[in-house]
C-alpha cells in the first residue's frame, strides 16, 4: 500500500501546489512559498489550448458520483446518517449536498491496484473532514470499523472505511499550512 499512497500523494501535490520528492525509503516535499490570491485568476496553467490555439474549455468540478449498489435506497440513508451528505432531492425544488471548496484529486489507479482493498470495487471516494478524530470517534461510536492512518503525512491525516456494501471510503484532514506533522 506504500506505493499506492505515494502515486495519491505525487497526485495531491499537484493540487497543493507543492512539489514531492520520493526518494526510494523515504518521502519528502520541497514546498513553494507562494500567497494564495483571493481569487485565483486563470494563469497559465489553468489554459489549455487545443492544436491551432484554440483555448479548450475545462469541467469546473465534480458534479456528482453515480455508483450502483444492491440497496440504494439504504446506501443512501447510511450515508446521510453518518457521513451527513443529503440524499439526493426527489424534485427540482429541493437542494441538492453542498459541499465545502477545497482540493479535489482525480486519479485513475492501474487495475491491479490494492489501493480499495477488495479486487472487485473498481472506485473509492475520498471525502475531506474537518477533524478526523472527531468524525472517526463519531462513526465507531455507530458500530462502524474505521482505521486511522497512523502515518501523518504533508498533506494531512486519512483514515479507511467501508460502507454497508463493501465500498471503500478514505477521509482526509487536509492539513492546515504551516502546521507541524
Amino acid at each position: 500500500m506504500r506505493f499506492q499512497r505515494r502515486q495519491l500523494l505525487g497526485a495531491l501535490s499537484l493540487a497543493f501546489g507543492s512539489s514531492f520528492v520520493l526518494g526510494r525509503n523515504q518521502l519528502g516535499i520541497a514546498a513553494q512559498t507562494t500567497t494564495p490570491p483571493t481569487s485565483p485568476p486563470a494563469g497559465p496553467a489553468d489554459r489549455h489550448e487545443l492544436t491551432g490555439g484554440t483555448e479548450m474549455e475545462k469541467v469546473m468540478g465534480i458534479g456528482g458520483l453515480f455508483f450502483r449498489a444492491h440497496d440504494p435506497t439504504t446506501l443512501a440513508k447510511w450515508y446521510q446518517q453518518h457521513l451527513g451528505i443529503s440524499l439526493t432531492p426527489t424534485s427540482y425544488d429541493q437542494p441538492v449536498w453542498q459541499q465545502e471548496a477545497g482540493p479535489t484529486v482525480f486519479s485513475p489507479f492501474p487495475e491491479t491496484s490494492d489501493y480499495f482493498g477488495d479486487a472487485h470495487k473498481v472506485w473509492m471516494v475520498d471525502f475531506r473532514v474537518r477533524d478526523l478524530d472527531k468524525m472517526a470517534a463519531q462513526l465507531q461510536a455507530a458500530g462502524i470499523t474505521v482505521k486511522i492512518d497512523p502515518q501523518s503525512y504533508p498533506i494531512g491525516r486519512f483514515a479507511r472505511l467501508h460502507d454497508p456494501e463493501g465500498n471503500p471510503i478514505e477521509l482526509w484532514q487536509v492539513a492546515k499550512p504551516g502546521a507541524p506533522r
